[in-house]
């Protein structure tokens, strides 16, 4: 009967110790990122003053390859100078708001940023009358950063936050391999992705397409394993002609052993696509060869999706790209030049032929 009070007494002594590693915020900060003023907080936490969070309310627009800001300050209420080193920790969340991964930790002027955010991510530092900093700072934009970010404000024991949505200005378009319709696991849709020069797009992605026109009846892996498509011309083979315009959807799917193709994002280019030809046309080889003559890389799907979109490549001509597919660009629908509705047109991946060729070649 003694036992069970004796481990009780135990325990409360050995918390009282102080011999165990405290977490807090769901982040644990060693002696490197601590300002050790735990009893400064005991003593100030009930100073009657609010800690306020405010980031943008509004999305934040940018493009692959761009310096961007993500807005975020903080302040009390009553106003006052913070007693202790505050600590901002930026994090990346999913579309459901849970966290995908850390951004970065600071502790006044000193900061740790991880995975690829090294080298990329810091705190600004200017401020204004009233509110303190802690907007992010992204260099060099890249695709997969588009999405929710959750700015946290720790002071002591109080903890606040604020969301901001960083969107990418980009295209959303469909691939099928070489090996024709739906021969894709989810993994090997986001290989083909990136092998294009872009990556799996999201459902926001895919409705902001649909919502410009995208109308696509083969349903495609996204980045959160579901398997989508965009309709805004209801038709049988397309779910039913009775059904509203929008995006269908097969839900998630078995990454491994089903089999869809891809809807692909990319957003705008660092460089440039231009096209080459010959009079009796080239090969793909000969293509590939043509490319780096000129200094430039044979061109990507991707590349050629957003330089049609971006910087309105506009060309009636078919030419090679890197997947061995041929592709031309229209923005000016004309005679003898495919359908009558602005796109990038197809000629599938043929075996054999001469064509021109459409190079990318950074600035």
């Amino acid at each position: 009967m003694l036992l069970l009070p004796l481990l009780l007494k135990a325990t409360l002594l050995h918390l009282a110790s102080g011999f165990y590693r405290p977490f807090r915020n769901g982040f644990y900060y060693n002696h490197i990122m601590n300002d050790n003023s735990d009893e400064q907080d005991k003593v100030d936490y009930f100073s009657g003053s609010r800690l306020v969070v405010e980031a943008s309310r509004d999305p934040v627009y940018s493009y692959n390859g761009a310096n961007i800001t993500l807005p975020c300050r903080y302040r009390y209420e009553p106003d006052q100078e913070p007693k202790r080193k505050i600590r901002i920790k930026w994090s990346k969340l999913r579309d459901d708001y849970t966290k995908e991964q850390d951004v970065m930790v600071a502790i006044g002027k000193t900061y740790v940023a991880f995975g690829d955010f090294k080298g990329r991510a810091h705190i600004r530092q200017a401020g204004e009358a009233s509110w303190h900093e802690a907007s992010l700072v992204i260099s060099d934009v890249r695709l997969k950063d588009d999405g929710k970010f959750r700015c946290e404000v720790i002071d002591g024991l109080e903890d606040e936050s604020d969301v901001v949505d960083l969107r990418l200005q980009g295209i959303v378009f469909p691939y099928q391999p070489p090996r024709g319709q739906y021969r894709l696991n989810f993994h090997e849709a986001e290989q083909v992705c990136q092998d294009q020069g872009a990556i799996l797009a999201n459902f926001n992605q895919l409705f902001q397409a649909w919502s410009e026109g995208l109308d696509w009846c083969n349903a495609g892996w996204l980045a959160d394993g579901t398997v989508q498509y965009p309709i805004r011309l209801p038709r049988k083979p397309c779910g039913g002609v009775h059904l509203a315009p929008g995006i269908r959807s097969y839900g998630p799917r078995h990454r491994h052993l089903h089999r869809f193709d891809a809807f692909c994002f990319s957003s705008a280019l660092k460089g440039e696509v231009f096209y080459l030809d010959r009079p009796a046309g080239m090969t793909l080889e000969e293509a590939k060869q043509s490319c780096q003559d000129a200094g430039a890389e044979i061109a990507r799907v991707g590349q050629l999706y957003s330089a049609w979109k971006f910087a309105g490549l506009d060309r009636c001509n078919a030419g090679w790209l890197a997947d061995g597919s041929v592709r031309y660009p229209i923005v000016t629908p004309r005679a003898n030049c495919g359908p009558a509705e602005p796109g990038v047109r197809s000629f599938g991946f043929p075996r054999k032929g001469s064509f021109g060729v459409f190079c990318y070649r950074e600035r």
